[in-house]
């Protein structure tokens, strides 16, 4: 099966809006944070090299390796959280006819519910260090994209909202009590971080345009 990450656009929107489940939230979550990656990349790109800027080259490169890096872990997990969710789907189809198979069953659907929620808690990650990236290539990068770090950082808002929701939904059907206020916790450290990113960035643009 062909991977989503290596279907031209038409090809993975029309994938999208079939009748299949998935792909679904999960990997356009995912795919959310990934060009939010890519614009701040390109602002860092627009950076470098600039006389206007050369005082900030450094930081603009090291903001980009990492915008890179971040960019190549979302392409990967947009294909994963279709993974983990077939996963779950293929848990639910195990027989349950015994008692050791009812166990076996719930067990099994435990586990990929778990890795169902990590998938997208680790888009989430990502999508609030996009965000932080952004505020400094927003804050210090070419100013003629300024309104570019600022659709990097929206996308990557609207990737770490929907990543979450993804984490939420899966959490309604898992039993591990510590597993849920652990991840939980984590979704609302990364909503006020990603709450203080955004209000820093769209005063720097509100400012400049």
């Amino acid at each position: 099966m062909t991977k989503l990450v290596d279907m031209k656009i038409k090809e993975f929107l029309e994938e999208l809006a079939s009748d299949s489940p998935a792909p679904g939230g999960g990997s356009v979550a995912a795919l959310s944070g990934a060009l939010a990656a890519a614009l701040s990349s390109m602002v860092c790109n627009l950076t470098i090299g600039k006389e206007k800027y050369a005082d900030v080259e450094d930081e603009m490169e090291d903001v980009l390796e990492r915008c890179n890096n971040v960019m190549k872990r979302l392409i990967e997990i947009i294909d994963e959280d279709t993974e983990a969710f077939n996963m779950v789907m293929e848990a639910f189809k195990l027989p349950k006819g015994t008692d050791e198979e009812k166990m076996i069953r719930k067990e099994r659907i435990q586990e990929s519910l778990k890795k169902a929620s990590l998938v997208p808690l680790e888009t989430a990650r990502l999508c609030v260090e996009i965000m932080e990236l952004a505020r400094v290539v927003t804050e210090k990068g070419n100013k003629n994209s300024i309104t570019d770090a600022a659709v990097s950082a929206i996308l990557a808002k609207a990737g770490l909202e929907s990543a979450i929701l993804n984490v939420k939904i899966n959490l309604k059907s898992i039993n591990d009590e510590r597993f849920i206020d652990s991840l939980n916790y984590e979704m609302e450290v990364l909503e006020r971080n990603s709450e203080d990113s955004m209000k820093s960035i769209m005063e720097i643009v509100t400012s400049y345009v």
